[in-house]
Parts: C-alpha cells; structure tokens; sequence
C-alpha cells in the first residue's frame, strides 16, 4: 500500500512539472512608456502587478531552468539618454527573466562589479519561483533559513 501511494505521489509531482517561474520585464530607454517604472528600477518592483511566467513556456523571451536579476548604475553625472534618474544624476536599469546558464555555475548568490566606463553592476541567479522579485533574488529563503538555524542553536544552547 505504501508504494502505491509513494508511486502516486511522485507521478504528480513530475506531471506537474518543474518548471520555474520568473519575472520578465526590462527598463531603460525604449523598454518602458515615459515616465513608468515598471521593472523597479527607481521604485520597489510590484510583484502584485506582474505574472511570473513559467521558463519551459513559449512566453519567456529567454528559456531556462532558473532566473535572473541584472541591474546596471550609472556613475553620477554619467548620461546615457536615460528618461528617469536617481536624485543624485545616477540612471538605473533593471531586467528579470529566465536564465539558462549563470556567470558563475550556481544560483543563489550575486555578483558585482564595475566597469571601465563606471558603470555599476549586479547580477543576481536564484531557482525558485518568483524569485528575481526580490530586491536581492536568493537572500529571503536564504536570510529566513539563517534565522531558523541561529533559533534553534539559541534554543538548544539553553536547554543544555
């Protein structure tokens, strides 16, 4: 009877498939009507008014088995024909999607730099669901997981 009901269980859970769903959009210039801030580029990023598209589907611009977030900065003073600019003169871009291969082999982390032009950069993998949402994709279940895990030493502690 076990193995029936084990044997069931898996055959949803792959029948379902396990795709993951990420946010798709892009700021800057020509990627956006004039003056909106739809990806989060200026404003925090609306998860409440964007559908995270599944990555196996015909609707991700970029198949793939996970999802990224990329942003770019500009140095103060920097003009790059940017429509909207932090208050300091810096433009921002931002772009979510799906992604097949990272930078760097593995998901979960950012990585930074800066280019010879000045130019700030970001590029954050994660592989969960809705994930490049976040301002930093990857950190939430990995800050809730660190919490969690300094909870339970505190309670052990105090217990022995």
């Amino acid at each position: 009877m076990f193995g029936k009901s084990l044997f069931c269980l898996l055959s949803v859970l792959v029948a379902t498939g396990s795709a993951v769903r990420c946010y798709q959009c892009s700021s800057g210039p020509g990627q956006e009507p004039k003056g909106e801030d739809n990806c989060g580029a200026y404003r925090k990023f609306n998860t409440y008014e964007h559908t995270a598209i599944e990555c196996s589907s015909d609707e991700s611009t970029t198949p793939g088995s996970f999802c990224m977030k990329v942003v770019q900065q500009g140095p103060k003073g920097f003009i790059l024909g940017v429509l909207m600019l932090l208050g300091d003169g810096r433009w921002r871009q931002v772009i979510r999607r799906c992604a097949s291969v990272a930078e760097n082999g593995v998901t979960g982390v950012c990585n930074w730099g800066v280019y010879e032009n000045g130019v700030y950069w970001e590029e954050c993998y994660c592989s969960e669901d809705g994930c490049n949402g976040a301002v930093r994709p990857g950190t939430g279940s990995s800050l809730l997981g660190a919490t969690f895990a300094m909870l339970a030493i505190l309670l052990w502690q105090l217990r022995h």
